[in-house]
């Protein structure tokens, strides 16, 4: 196992006990660019310079510094910065607890795995893991690591048979922009209730168990294949064009949907451009309007 990203103590008013932080994502893709000449084929590099004489710096001689009028810094040495001393530097204190409904998805920011630091804490930690499970209640705290202070939610597993916890860091409040700012120029319409009970029909058709190894990254997938054929001097991948669309009014599309079989895994990953509803028309169909034009 790596080490810990951080290790401290998970405080509850007097309980207290040693916990250690990983993180629960890591960067998956392969594929990695750096920035090339186009006509030499070889890499740019970045320097350090200022601004006065251009000429590099080296690393060590490189410190951060805070703006404080413009053009005017004051420095801040790294022993200083590290002698900045505060309780959530060592301490995950739990302020309060909420329900998990409670909290705005848009809050949360990255997950984290929770461990007890050696088994001389698991007791504690396995004590405060089955009330907040049986509770259903999350924990909220404050953590500072990466260089500032972070709001933590500390919640069981969805998959409770898990014996860690969960954290995850979240935004704050002043961090999220108005919303109504933005949804507030929606335009108000009054909803059609054979629409509506149409499109509760279609959301439950395609409603599954939710299965992440499902999802891929297309993207890098064609990645590759765009650098293999270029490595193997081979014609480049054509790309892939949305199957034939026409435009259909709303209530046309949701009866066709809800009645229609599935279509191919090609068709469904197919997402209509044009504007408005559109079906999407079968290969089949496709060819004849073709020929019949």
């Amino acid at each position: 196992m790596a080490r810990p990203f951080w290790s401290g103590r998970l405080q509850i008013s007097l309980v207290s006990f040693g916990i250690k932080i990983f993180p629960a994502t890591e960067a998956k893709s392969e594929i990695r660019f750096h920035q090339i000449h186009r006509k030499s084929g070889e890499r740019v590099h970045h320097r350090n310079v200022t601004g006065s004489d251009g000429e590099p710096i080296e690393k060590d001689e490189i410190v951060k510094g805070y703006e404080y009028s413009k053009g005017k810094y004051v420095a801040l040495e790294p022993d200083e910065l590290e002698k900045v001393r505060i309780p959530s530097k060592q301490t995950l204190e739990i302020a309060q607890f909420v329900a998990m409904q409670e909290l705005d998805p848009a809050m949360l920011e990255r997950p984290y795995f929770i461990l007890p630091e050696d088994d001389a804490q698991a007791e504690a930690f396995a004590v405060v893991r089955k009330a907040l499970q049986q509770t259903g209640k999350v924990g909220l705290g404050k953590i500072a690591f990466g260089g500032r202070e972070h709001l933590m939610a500390v919640a069981v597993p969805s998959d409770e048979s898990l014996a860690g916890l969960m954290g995850y860091t979240m935004r704050y409040g002043a961090e999220l922009r108005d919303a109504m700012q933005y949804f507030g120029e929606i335009k108000k319409v009054s909803v059609d209730a054979e629409q509506l009970s149409l499109a509760k029909e279609l959301i439950q058709r395609k409603t599954a168990k939710f299965n992440p190894s499902r999802f891929k990254d297309e993207y890098e997938v064609a990645l590759r294949a765009l650098i293999d054929a270029k490595l193997k001097h081979k014609p480049l991948p054509k790309e892939e064009r949305p199957a034939s669309t026409r435009a259909v009014n709303l209530m046309d599309a949701l009866r066709r949907s809800v009645t229609e079989k599935k279509p191919p895994a090609k068709a469904r990953r197919s997402e209509s451009k044009s504007h408005g509803i559109a079906l999407v028309k079968s290969a089949k169909r496709a060819s004849r309007s073709r020929k019949s034009a």
